[in-house]
């Protein structure tokens, strides 16, 4: 599987899925989530859904950068080289520096047990991070961690959950997602 799919083919904009892998159990503090009481994370994988209208190719190199100096994300390269290449930005497409941690899925990126294996762009104006979220999240494979992280800014939701599927689940996922723009089920 490619580190990066693609649905539609208009815009910079839309939504996005992270697959994430963490190599062993983590207690992470997710900024303020929880007054900042460190969440208790199992190794294994995760996805996140997130959403940029404004412009997919900076919102993902944020997440694919570390602070401090750490290495970034070894996705991060791939996004550099093909974002241009797909239209989601400029020749002059470079990662941030001096990044700050924003997003709750950001302090889980921060860590170097934890890998951005996998990106999954929906490029739509359609403001899908929501209904997107809650049918992942009513999937039999998949786990809330803790309500409301990584949805902060949407009550009620949640953006950041465990997975336990086969790589085939992983592989459907684009069509499925395919099928659920063109009928209208998201």
């Amino acid at each position: 599987m490619d580190p990066i799919t693609i649905i539609g083919c208009e815009g910079k904009g839309g939504v996005y899925l992270l697959r994430l892998r963490i190599a062993e159990p983590l207690a992470v503090a997710f900024g303020r989530f929880r007054q900042g009481q460190p969440q208790p994370l199992p190794a294994g994988e995760m996805v996140y859904v997130g959403s940029a209208l404004g412009g997919l190719a900076a919102r993902l190199l944020h997440h694919a950068t570390r602070t401090h100096g750490r290495p970034p994300q070894p996705i991060r390269t791939t996004m550099l080289a093909e974002f241009p290449a797909l239209g989601l930005a400029g020749a002059n497409l470079r990662p941030p520096t001096g990044k700050k941690l924003h997003w709750h899925v950001d302090y889980l990126l921060d860590e170097t047990a934890v890998t951005l294996t996998h990106v999954i762009l929906l490029r739509t104006p359609a403001r899908l991070e929501v209904p997107l979220g809650r049918w992942l999240g009513a999937q039999p494979e998949t786990a809330v961690i803790a309500p409301g992280l990584g949805a902060r800014d949407v009550r009620g939701s949640t953006h950041l959950l465990r997975i336990a599927a086969p790589e085939s689940w992983w592989q459907a996922l684009p069509a499925r997602f395919q099928a659920g723009l063109d009928t209208g089920d998201f």
